[in-house]
C-alpha cells in the first residue's frame, strides 16, 4: 500500500485506490471482496483496509456472501450503503416526465412521474422543483447531484435549443441548489447503452433514438464525445432530407424530416402530425394490420433511415450501432427495407464486417439511466467524495 511515500502522496494513493474501487462496483464489475482483489490485483491486506474505509465512510455495505462450495476463506459481498449517497436524476420528455432517485451501483429507490400538458418551460420546470423538492425533503443530504436530461441541445445547464418545446436558452439550474448536470437525452440514452445496456461490450459504440427528430451520441471507452460546446449528436440536423422541407429547427433537408412520425403519417395519409411519437405508433399499429398504405410508409422511413445510419457508419467507425425509441418498432417492422438500405449505403470495407445493429437493452428508461451516470461521474470524483465524507 505504497507505505514509504510522503504522507500527502500516500493519501491521494488511497483516495485513488477508494474510487477505482467504487468506480468498479457501481459499474457492476466487482461485488465481492474476492473479485475485487482478483479483478484489481490487490492483496487481501489491501483489499480488507479499502473496503474498510469505504465502509466507515458510509460508501459501500458488506455482508457475507453465501457459500459457493470451493475451498478456501468466505468471502464477503459488496452492497451499496444504506445510507450511502444518491442521484436524483430528472428526464424530460415531449409528452411526461420522470424524477428518479438512484444509488450507487445504479438501482432506482424512488420514482414518480408527471404529464407536460402545458410544455412552456415555466410549467414545465415548476412541476419539476415540486417533484425534486419532494424527493430530496425524503431523502436529505444523500442527494449529492441532480442530473437531467432533456429533448434538446444542452450546454452546461442550458438547454440552448429544443426545437420541438420551442424552448430556448432555458436554464435548468433553477430545479435546486444542488450541482445540476444537463445533457441531452439522445445522448444520455447512448451513455446508458454503452455502459449497462446493448453496448457494454464494445469500446466505440453508435448510438441512435427517434422520437420527436432523431438523435444520438458516439460513445468511446465509456465516454460520450459530445463535441466543442456540448452539441455532439444532432444527427438529426444533418442534410439527409429533402432540401426543399424546412425543420422546425429553422434549416432545411434535416434527417429529422424523413425518419420520424411526421414522415411517416405524411408519407402514409398525407397528414400534418403535431405529435410524431403518437403518429408513428398510429402508422405502425396499421402497417402491422395490414394497411398498404402504412406498409408503404413504413417501408420507405425506414430505408431513409437505414442510409442515414450507413452515413453515419462510414464517418464514425463505431464497433455496433445501437437504437431506441421509434427507431426500434421500426427496423422490427421493416427489417429488410432497412438491412438493405444500411448495408448498400457502406463503404465497401465495412459491408466485408457490417457493425451490428442492436435494439435498446433499456428501453424506454434508458435517458434517465444515463442521467444517473452522469450524476456519479460527478459524485464518484476525489472533490465528490471529499464533500460527503465532510457533509
Amino acid at each position: 500500500m505504497h507505505t514509504s511515500a510522503r504522507p500527502g502522496r500516500a493519501a491521494a494513493l488511497r483516495m485513488e485506490g477508494q474510487l477505482h474501487v467504487l468506480r468498479e462496483f457501481h459499474a457492476g464489475r466487482i461485488a465481492t471482496r474476492a473479485e475485487l482483489t482478483t479483478r484489481l490485483g490487490l492483496s487481501r491486506a489491501s483489499a480488507l483496509e479499502i473496503t474498510a474505509r469505504l465502509r466507515d465512510a458510509a460508501l459501500v455495505h458488506e455482508e457475507a456472501a453465501p457459500p459457493d462450495g470451493k475451498r478456501g476463506r468466505p468471502t464477503t459481498r459488496l452492497l451499496p450503503h444504506p445510507e450511502g449517497p444518491l442521484v436524483c436524476a430528472v428526464d424530460i420528455a415531449h409528452e411526461a416526465w420522470t424524477v428518479a432517485v438512484v444509488e450507487l451501483g445504479g438501482a432506482v429507490l424512488a420514482r414518480t412521474t408527471g404529464q407536460i400538458s402545458d410544455r412552456h418551460a415555466d410549467s414545465v420546470l415548476t412541476a419539476l422543483r415540486r417533484a425534486v423538492a419532494a424527493q430530496l425533503d425524503t431523502w436529505g443530504q444523500r442527494v449529492r447531484a441532480v442530473p437531467v436530461s432533456a429533448p434538446g441541445t444542452v450546454r452546461g445547464t442550458r438547454v440552448v435549443q429544443a426545437s420541438n418545446l420551442r424552448w430556448r436558452d432555458v436554464d435548468l439550474a433553477v430545479l435546486t441548489d444542488l450541482p445540476v448536470l444537463g445533457g441531452n437525452n439522445a445522448t444520455l440514452s447512448g451513455l446508458a447503452e454503452s455502459r449497462r445496456g446493448a453496448a457494454a461490450d464494445a469500446d466505440v459504440a453508435l448510438h441512435l433514438k427517434i422520437d420527436v427528430g432523431v438523435g444520438g451520441i458516439l460513445v468511446v471507452n465509456g465516454a460520450p464525445m459530445t463535441g466543442a460546446t456540448g452539441g455532439g449528436g444532432e444527427f438529426g440536423h444533418l442534410p439527409f432530407g429533402d432540401p426543399r422541407r424546412r425543420c422546425l429547427c429553422g434549416a432545411y433537408g434535416c434527417w429529422d424530416t424523413e425518419v420520424d412520425g411526421r414522415a411517416l403519417a405524411r408519407l402514409a395519409w398525407q397528414e400534418d402530425a403535431a405529435e410524431p411519437r403518437a403518429a408513428a405508433e398510429r402508422v405502425l399499429s396499421a402497417a402491422r394490420d395490414g394497411d398498404a398504405a402504412a406498409v408503404g410508409a413504413v417501408d420507405e422511413v425506414a430505408r431513409a433511415f437505414g442510409r442515414g445510419v450507413g452515413g453515419l457508419v462510414n464517418a464514425l467507425d463505431p464497433r455496433l450501432v445501437t437504437v431506441s425509441g421509434v427507431a426500434t418498432d421500426l427496423l422490427a417492422a421493416a427489417p429488410e427495407a432497412f438491412g438493405t438500405a444500411y448495408r448498400t449505403g457502406l463503404i465497401a470495407y465495412q459491408r466485408s464486417s457490417v457493425p451490428p445493429v442492436r435494439a435498446s437493452a433499456l428501453g424506454g428508461d434508458g435517458s434517465i439511466i444515463g442521467a444517473a451516470e452522469t450524476g456519479f461521474d460527478h459524485v464518484l470524483t476525489e472533490s465528490g467524495i471529499t464533500a460527503w465524507r465532510a457533509r
